[in-house]
């Protein structure tokens, strides 16, 4: 049950919300839309569900075009952040009822039920109704609803997004496993770079109404093709800098250059636009070739297990993220060191260099 988009184009008002978007999504498969709020992935699930139709371009699937079909005539489920349940209905009920409008026997739906519902940490609550659950219960209501069915399309708009930490951890988990064996295509939208990694599968960058990179997550995070991308997987922000090579050298300034090493060593003379993930620049030297970075502390935000601290160094705002926590006072000079082999260098078209 592939998934294809050829030129997918909405807009608003004169106001383009999705840019030409072509994408392909096979059977089996679990792809992640990643992108900050508004950069238009609820507006492409939407449009991938039948509940909005495209400008212009096409919608097909298990090889037929059914843009322009509408939803009840497709064999979808959505989940979105916002959980809606029934409010008269048993929890029971409420997951089991797609089951019967699709008229399954009464075995079969308590089966299924019972599954979903052990799977989503609700088994006690399927007696209750949902005004008799918390929002995080309530929200598991919802996902299970969705899920129940054999759909062949499955969409999570940020689902696990008002749960609480841990069971969003376990679920996270778990989820990728309960379709593992099921042969249709999964979307599920997230804010999060963390979350499309451990998520696994595919994902689809989303920037500004634009899919700006499509591919395995873990190759994207790590070989982002476009500084968009590089942004687009990286929170807190990726630091950026524009520097210039010359012969063996990197700089950004006079006071701040090193040596090119690694993968930096096959670039051309030039300028370029240097990011840095926040993780690669710490308090402590970790590696004796590391760059030292003095900045003024903007923010410093400390946990009990890492050190967050918005820094501002030639004229950039950087971020350093490192593990334990660093005391750092706002407006006081700090010293960080950046591991400059981890950073990926983009030319003036913004692809990457090498």
């Amino acid at each position: 049950m592939s998934l294809e988009l050829k030129q997918i184009v909405k807009a608003v008002d004169g106001e383009t919300h999705i840019h030409p978007t072509d994408l392909i999504l096979e059977p089996g498969s679990f792809n992640n839309l990643l992108g900050t709020t508004l950069a238009g992935k609820t507006s492409l699930m939407q449009i991938m569900a039948g509940l909005e139709v495209p400008t212009s371009g096409e919608i097909w699937f298990n090889g037929k075009n059914v843009t322009g079909v509408a939803v009840q005539k497709r064999n979808v489920s959505m989940v979105y952040q916002q959980f809606i349940n029934y409010p008269m209905m048993s929890v029971f009920e409420n997951i089991a009822s797609p089951l019967r409008v699709a008229r399954y026997g009464e075995a079969d739906i308590k089966q299924r039920v019972g599954e979903i519902a052990e799977v989503l940490r609700i088994t006690p609550m399927l007696d209750r109704r949902p005004d008799e659950l918390s929002g995080g219960q309530q929200q598991r209501t919802a996902m299970a609803r969705a899920l129940v069915k054999e759909s062949d399309l499955i969409l999570l708009d940020e689902p696990l997004a008002n749960l609480d930490f841990k069971l969003r951890e376990e679920l996270r988990d778990e989820l990728p496993k309960l379709f593992a064996k099921r042969d249709c295509v999964v979307v599920y939208a997230t804010t999060e770079p963390t979350e499309a990694l451990l998520l696994g599968g595919h994902t689809a960058a989303m920037n500004e109404g634009k899919v700006v990179q499509f591919g395995e997550s873990g190759k994207i995070y790590r070989k982002p093709n476009t500084l968009e991308s590089a942004k687009v997987f990286s929170e807190p922000p990726i630091n950026t800098a524009l520097v210039k090579k010359t012969g063996t050298q990197i700089a950004i300034n006079e006071s701040v250059q090193w040596k090119a090493r690694g993968r930096a060593k096959n670039l051309a003379d030039g300028d370029y636009m240097m990011a840095i993930r926040p993780h690669h620049v710490t308090p402590n030297r970790q590696d004796d070739k590391a760059v030292e970075i003095e900045g003024i502390v903007e923010v410093a935000e400390l946990s009990g297990s890492e050190s967050i601290v918005h820094f501002d160094a030639f004229g950039q705002k950087w971020v350093s993220q490192s593990h334990g926590v660093h005391p750092f006072a706002n407006g006081e000079a700090a010293r960080l060191y950046a591991d400059v082999s981890e950073a990926f260098y983009f030319n003036a078209n913004n692809q990457l260099a090498i």
